[in-house]
């Protein structure tokens, strides 16, 4: 990560450990040192949470890729013309700056340095550690060097990933409300422990050192449930 995005996940966690601490607590000195500590864990959650997405952009952009190679395997043309091609068309469709197009612009300078597109893929598939990338990059090595069919290939490898995302945004779409459940059990210890204040249980909320530890133990349940409930809701194809 640049050091921005460090910059952006310290704040965020310092801003949601602050909000959190401050309620329970109504100490500035609990905020702050309770923010930095949380501060500290933040950037390696964001790091996956920004890898997830990139990730993700990453293969819906590959599958628009095996849709151009189809149609200029389609019309008779060679690898090298086919990738060329496919770069022209990925930089219309997502600009000079997204991920695929870069990669495009590796492998045709491979291409061109007279480098097999067998390792291209391969260095492809392995920098971006998608499972679908490193499937199509296999299976081509072998159906290029063994004259198999690379059309029927690469448009099989796109209907396939297109399955899959269509029942990944199906899930998605039968899980949303448990997403949405999830979210907000997790805002209503903040608003129980608004409404005690508000309703003047000084001795519940008071800083004691018994309520302390109880606070505490609270706060560190309901974050494990969190976690445990991200990793239920989490489904892999």
């Amino acid at each position: 990560m640049r050091f921005l995005d460090y910059l952006i996940s310290w704040a965020i966690g310092f801003a949601l450990a602050a909000v959190v601490i401050y309620t329970f607590f109504q100490s500035p000195v609990f905020m702050a040192v309770g923010g930095v500590i949380c501060a500290r864990f933040v950037p390696k959650h964001y790091q996956k949470f920004r890898t997830k997405r990139r990730l993700n952009d990453l293969r819906l952009q590959f599958k628009d890729l095996l849709e151009s190679l189809t149609s200029s395997y389609s019309a008779g043309k060679n690898t090298v013309d086919a990738f060329g091609d496919a770069s022209n068309d990925m930089i219309s469709i997502y600009g000079e700056d997204a991920y695929i197009v870069k990669e495009l612009r590796t492998i045709c300078t491979g291409l061109n340095n007279n480098i097999n597109i067998e390792a291209l893929l391969l260095d492809f598939a392995n920098r971006s550690s998608l499972d679908d990338v490193m499937s199509f990059a296999n299976v081509f090595e072998v159906c290029n060097r063994q004259g198999g069919d690379l059309k029927r290939v690469v448009s099989e490898t796109r209907e396939i990933i297109n399955d899959k995302i269509e029942i990944e945004m199906e899930i998605e779409t039968m899980i949303s409300g448990n997403k949405n459940e999830l979210n907000v059990m997790m805002v209503m210890p903040l608003i129980v422990a608004l409404m005690l204040r508000g309703l003047g249980g000084g001795s519940i909320t008071a800083n004691t050192p018994v309520n302390i530890v109880t606070k505490l133990v609270c706060i560190g349940i309901f974050a494990m449930a969190y976690v445990i409930g991200q990793k239920i809701i989490d489904i892999k194809i």
